[in-house]
């Protein structure tokens, strides 16, 4: 199907959600190729396009979303992310509304809402939106409903707009009907008149009691000095400024000025008034009247304090979201190193596998040659060190395989207290901090006390191997302006710290610390790995890390993790025995031939029967032709249709259940959620010895 290959003039067709919507993988969802698309879809994609208003179209159930570049707009930074995606998991805080409006069109009906407010995650953080909304339902080839076309028209600006008129109509109204109520009900605080001539004020009591005259004073022949006096010295110029504009211009005289009280507070009054002329055109009279303002003074300073601290607060949050948007985008380009890292991980292991099998079968068969054992020894250590540098990838790209279980931060500090100073050295003291009573967080607690191993070295190093380390642990309650951003929720955590008083780092350097490789020791002192190791362990735990570091005055890490309410199982001792091998029957699974051969013949040296198949798809016939096995022993990324997971799903419902052992550079999520294993799966990371082979298989038959 010859689907927008040709925009026929019109822009929408070839702008870029057309380009995107061509190249977007639609395969992986239940619409299809794109080139399997019915005509009815075409033609409804084609009509948003085109569309200069945002348009959003939801097809089918999940509400996969095609839209158009006005859209794109709208959406703010979750594009281009949304192309593609159901809408419940595109924009999930409104959730509950979007689901309402799919299912209400798949029924064929429509929906408009007027100035709809919705809280939206445009940006990263929240914002108040309104919207104007319009829902109806778009008809497949067969004229069945099968998808929403939305359109959506921001109205927020015209909103906010309208609300400040009315307030400030309201503000008007107000402020008129104060006016009016003031002077019915005796605001007036006097008239006056100055004959200009003989320069004498006359004026009523009201006015004499406001200038605060002596009683007895002629009100006919009032000093004009005594009431200048009790006017603000600030505000003295700008009145006589205002009285003489108004004597030589003949406009109206309005001036607001303070007036002294007896007490020492001042009063805000409004003098009106104007300059009446003789027949030569000569002034000669001023009369005017005075208005008690202080309240309206009172409550315009009150606005504009106000408005001084929203300005403040504005620019506050304006730099929050910069703060953030820049984190956000610090984090997208740690995920795409991830991603290369960790598929580079994988493959990596493969190739440490076949080496380390088959340099562990030359030991076996070589047992009296010192030559041959010398040199496979230190061909097995560089192993080790390449599949230690491999996992350090994995830890950074967030795939490696997690034993997570509740945890007291107490705990783990005293058990490290030891392997700590012993790492360290004499030189360096430990300065430990924790809670009286901490709480609860559920993490892989080997990986826990590896990454503050990691973070504890570097900080030695940073301080020349002298000074003072500061480990802490802090119970925490991070609110939702902290959270902005890093991928966290508000809520309760625990903070694990380590904090230096050495060389600290630049900027530029701060901004690098966690990317994989790098590193400002010289070359053979570090691989650059340890701190991208901690930021993915922390990150694929759920929790956030953060560094800060000042030139010259030290370093601190701090790291978050969720606070667990599960309670703390006790801890049962294991000793470890040798493992022998045994007689039963394994299905050794394994698409690599080199991988698969040196683990078949390390088992069959350990006196196993051993069945091997390529991939699932071959296990699974095998093991439906009625093969029986003990323990199924399989690779968990595989080509085919059967995955190592459906093998896995097999076994566990077998009468009696038929073990299972996975094996693997990284799971990809096939056998863990988010790289955390359950209790009941057993997994043997490549690269692997003979010893650890037999030994976690003897552990899962003797499950």
């Amino acid at each position: 199907m010859q689907f927008l290959d040709d925009s026929h003039g019109c822009a929408g067709w070839n702008g870029e959600m057309a380009g995107r919507i061509r190249a977007f993988d639609w395969s992986r969802t239940e619409l299809g190729s794109i080139d399997t698309w019915p005509a009815s879809l075409c033609s409804a994609v084609q009509l948003l396009l085109a569309s200069p208003l945002p348009m959003v179209m939801l097809w089918g159930r999940p509400g996969y979303m095609i839209y158009n570049d006005a859209y794109s707009s709208f959406a703010g930074g979750r594009h281009p992310y949304l192309l593609g995606s159901p809408v419940e998991l595109g924009w999930p805080e409104v959730a509950e509304f979007n689901r309402h409006v799919v299912d209400t069109c798949l029924a064929g009906g429509t929906l408009s809402y007027r100035n709809k407010e919705l809280v939206l995650l445009r940006d990263g953080v929240p914002e108040d939106v309104w919207l104007d909304l319009y829902y109806s339902p778009v008809a497949n080839d067969e004229g069945q409903p099968a998808g929403v076309m939305a359109m959506v028209v921001e109205t927020t600006d015209h909103v906010i707009t309208e609300r400040r008129r009315q307030e400030a109509e309201d503000a008007y109204r107000a402020d008129n009907e104060r006016v009016r109520l003031a002077l019915n009900a005796g605001a007036l605080l006097g008239s006056f008149v100055w004959d200009m001539k003989g320069n004498l004020l006359s004026g009523d009591e009201r006015f004499a009691r406001t200038f605060s005259y002596p009683a007895g004073y002629n009100l006919g022949d009032l000093p004009t000095d005594i009431a200048e006096a009790r006017i603000h010295p600030d505000d003295r110029s700008w009145v006589n400024e205002q009285v003489n504009k108004s004597i030589a211009t003949g406009e109206p005289f309005n001036a607001e000025y303070r007036v002294l009280r007896p007490d020492g507070s001042y009063l805000w009054v409004q003098a009106s008034g104007c300059c009446e002329f003789d027949e030569q055109g000569q002034p000669f009279r001023f009369p005017g009247v005075l208005i008690d303002i202080h309240e309206r003074k009172t409550a315009e300073e009150s606005l504009l304090k106000f408005t001084r601290n929203l300005e403040q607060r504005v620019a506050d949050e304006v730099e929050a979201r910069l703060a953030a948007e820049e984190q956000l985008r610090q984090s997208q380009k740690l995920e795409a190193i991830g991603g290369l890292t960790g598929g580079v991980a994988h493959d990596f292991n493969n190739l440490l596998q076949v080496i380390a099998g088959n340099l562990h079968l030359l030991a076996r068969h070589e047992p009296d040659n010192a030559n041959v054992q010398r040199r496979v020894s230190a061909s097995i250590a560089a192993v080790e060190r390449g599949a230690k540098l491999s996992s350090q990838l994995l830890a950074f790209a967030r795939r490696q395989p997690l034993s997570p279980a509740v945890c007291d931060p107490r705990q783990i500090f005293e058990g490290l207290g030891e392997l700590l100073q012993r790492a360290l050295g004499e030189t360096i003291q430990i300065d430990v901090r924790l809670p009286q009573a901490s709480w609860y967080i559920n993490v892989d607690r080997n990986q826990l006390e590896n990454a503050i191993l990691n973070l504890v070295i570097n900080a030695r190093d940073a301080m020349q191997g002298e000074g003072t380390i500061e480990l802490s642990a802090e119970n925490v309650v991070l609110d939702r302006q902290f959270c902005a951003g890093k991928g966290i929720s508000a809520g309760d955590y625990v903070r694990v710290a380590v904090a230096d008083t050495g060389a600290g780092m630049s900027p530029q350097v701060l901004a690098q610390a966690f990317e994989p490789f790098f590193t400002t020791k010289v070359d053979g002192q570090g691989t650059g790995l340890g701190l991208s190791m901690v930021f993915g362990f922390v990150k694929q735990s759920g929790g956030h890390i953060e560094m800060s570091s000042v030139e010259g005055q030290g370093t601190r890490v701090q790291q978050y993790f969720p606070r667990s309410l599960r309670p703390l199982l006790s801890e049962t001792v294991t000793h470890d025995t040798p493992q022998r091998g045994g007689h039963e029957t394994i299905l050794v699974v394994e698409d690599n031939e080199a991988v698969r051969s040196s683990a078949v013949e390390l088992l069959r040296e350990e006196g196993y029967q051993i069945l091997t198949a390529a991939n699932g798809d071959a296990a699974m016939q095998m093991l439906l032709d009625g093969v029986e096995v003990e323990l199924i022993f399989t690779d968990v990324v595989m080509p085919g249709l059967i995955k190592s997971s459906d093998l896995a799903a097999w076994a566990k419902v077998q009468t009696p259940p038929v073990a299972v052992l996975f094996t693997s550079g990284h799971t990809r999520d096939i056998i863990s959620r988010n790289h955390q294993l359950s209790p009941d799966t057993f997994l043997l990371s490549k690269p692997y010895s003979p010893e650890a082979l037999t030994r976690m298989i003897r552990t899962v038959l003797n499950g």
